[in-house]
């Protein structure tokens, strides 16, 4: 059985792509992306990876 790690990264709208590409080179991958906290035009992606 396959076990994960899991992580929340703060996502700027004008760089999104740049942020999930670099988690994406560290093997994570995209599994939910959410707003963020009220006020805020960021966004949160929830990541996972397989653990070592």
């Amino acid at each position: 059985m396959t076990k994960w790690e899991y992580v929340t990264v703060p996502l700027l709208i004008h760089a999104t792509k740049a942020i999930l590409d670099q988690w994406g080179e560290d093997g994570w991958e995209l599994v939910q992306v959410v707003p963020g906290p009220a006020g805020s035009d960021n966004l949160v992606a929830y990541l996972k990876r397989p653990k070592a």
